[in-house]
């Protein structure tokens, strides 16, 4: 089944955008902000990303081109059943929780409306999430040992995105994929050449 049709016969939504909830220390960087949480009704959304999270590491894991960190309940699913727990949305350390689309598989270059109206976001899809050691000792410390290479090798990686327009979005917003461009590699084909 090609990504399109998997595509239309979902309807894409957000299920959550989440800020930090606390800075945690982390023995690599000094301190992480990847212990986020759902933000309760309207998220603002700016240039940077979420208002109200935090940015540690800019270089590399934020900016203008890694402003939101997206992630998809599907592939929350299918990590909940491998680790026997349930991974509610913030747990990879993303802004946005998604339902119904193909993170993994969208085009870099990607562009999405989130939200309708006049305070709809548009963002474009940059390029994958590369695991690191701080989600690694974030997913379980000594006990997820080869964590980085295991959800590497799953391929349900998620992206980052750059925020074309800015606003507000919500848990329940419509995700729809306004522009594809042609010839342009995949999330997961970016991550695996590399």
């Amino acid at each position: 089944m090609s990504t399109s049709s998997a595509r239309s016969r979902r309807v894409p939504e957000l299920i959550a955008a989440c800020a930090v909830r606390a800075l945690r220390k982390d023995r690599g960087n000094g301190v992480t902000g990847i212990d986020k949480v759902p933000v309760r009704g309207l998220a603002k959304v700016g240039p940077y990303g979420l208002f109200g999270d935090v940015q540690v590491d800019r270089k590399h894991h934020g900016g203008l081109d890694k402003a939101l960190y997206v992630y998809a309940q599907e592939d929350a699913d299918f990590w909940g059943a491998e680790l026997g727990r349930e991974l509610a949305p913030g747990w990879f350390g993303e802004n946005l929780r998604v339902s119904g689309i193909d993170v993994n598989g969208a085009l870099v270059g990607e562009r999405w409306r989130i939200g309708s109206g006049a305070y709809a976001v548009e963002v474009e899809v940059t390029m994958p999430r590369n695991p690191c050691g701080t989600f690694a000792r974030w997913v379980g410390g000594e006990d997820e040992r080869g964590w980085v290479k295991r959800f590497g090798e799953a391929g349900r990686l998620g992206a980052y995105l750059r925020v074309i327009r800015r606003g507000r979005v919500a848990a329940g917003d419509p995700i729809e994929v306004v522009s594809v461009p042609d010839a342009a590699p995949s999330i997961l084909e970016v991550f695996r050449a590399h």
